[in-house]
Formats: structure tokens, sequence, C-alpha cells
């Protein structure tokens, strides 16, 4: 029952995170003050985004290819889940990942849509 709960909090996080970046589009050049429409992070964010997700691109494949995946949080530090013997463990530690990798990936194209309009 937790993990559904879990699993559902992250989904709609997700989606709330997904519409405020459609209502940030939505906008036109300038806002209601007059004021350029400013992305979801600045230019030094931008690149650390992008320095992260490109890290956890990678810990996404070399958890794929190797069938391990170490775990994230500070209860467990250290500690590395296989596909074959944690293979729930595994799998929740690899939706982490990737729904992270998603979210930057996200916030990297609304900033580069609204930097670069028409």
């Amino acid at each position: 029952m937790r993990d559904l709960l879990y699993y559902s909090l992250m989904l709609l996080l997700g989606f709330a995170w997904y519409r405020f970046g459609q209502n940030l589009l939505r906008k036109g050049r300038r806002d209601e003050n007059d004021e350029l429409t400013k992305g979801l992070v600045g230019p030094v964010g931008l690149l650390v985004t992008g320095g992260v997700a490109c890290y956890l691109l990678f810990a996404v494949l070399r958890a794929l290819v190797r069938g391990e995946v170490p775990c994230l949080g500070k209860a467990c530090a250290g500690q590395v889940y296989t596909l074959a013997t944690h293979a729930g463990e595994y799998w929740s530690n690899m939706f982490y990942l990737v729904w992270l990798l998603l979210a930057l990936g996200y916030a990297i194209y609304v900033t580069l849509r609204i930097w670069f309009r028409a």
C-alpha cells in the first residue's frame, strides 16, 4: 500500500511539473507586467542541470547494463541492489532515477524553448 501511495504521488508531482512547464510555454514573450518570460532555470542553472542530467543518464544506462543500482538515500548508503536478488528495490530505484532524469530534461527543454522563441 505504501508503494502505491509513493508511486501515485511521484506521478502526480510529475504531472504538476509538466503542467507548470506547459503554462510557461503558453505565455507569450512577455508576461502581464511587460517583462520577458523567464525559463525554469537560468544560464548557470542550465549548465548544472545539464551536468546532473548527463550523470543520471549515465547511472541509468550503467544500472541497466550491469543489472545493479546503488541505493538512493541516507539510510542505506553503500548498499547495492541487484536485479537478481532485490528486484523490487532495483526497479524502484530505477524508477526514481528515470523520473529525475525526465524532470530535469523537461526543465532544460522548457528553458531552451523559451529562450529561442521566434
